[in-house]
């Protein structure tokens, strides 16, 4: 073989082998949401802001409701929640973050207007001054 001729036998070789493993999904970012959800869990982050003069035995009775909610929903995959306590100074009176965690947006379907749901709103709203939600799905 002639040596330009060994060269374009060469280059087609590797076009072809980089083409054939070559990801064709594109990019991490720029994956679809469903792809993401697969690989992810949904995030639900609720903060509290509780009225001026909420007893602290009613803040701890609140605290507690919602760490039943996991023995009471099982669609909740996991739960964690603490108290606020940046030196940022940037909290804007919410003192409680209370973090659940869903495998699907179905889970989390069932859980917001589950009836358990429902009934901790119930005994929460009284004592709220404002709440801040999030939902996102972890990268």
């Amino acid at each position: 073989m002639k040596p330009i001729h060994l060269a374009a036998v060469l280059f087609v070789t590797l076009l072809s082998l980089t083409l054939i493993s070559f990801d064709w999904s594109g990019p991490e970012q720029t994956k679809t949401e469903s792809t993401m959800q697969q690989k992810s869990m949904l995030r639900h982050v609720v903060l509290f802001k509780f009225k001026e003069g909420t007893a602290p035995e009613k803040v701890a009775e609140i605290e507690a409701a919602f760490g039943a909610l996991p023995s009471k929903i099982s669609q909740i995959a996991d739960y964690e929640w603490g108290l606020n306590n940046s030196p940022e100074g940037l909290e804007k009176g919410f003192t409680h973050c209370f973090f659940l965690t869903f495998k699907t947006e179905e889970d989390r379907a069932v859980y917001l207007p589950h009836p358990d749901h429902k009934a901790f709103g119930a005994l929460l709203t009284p004592h709220l001054e404002d709440v801040l939600v999030v939902d996102y799905w972890a990268k």
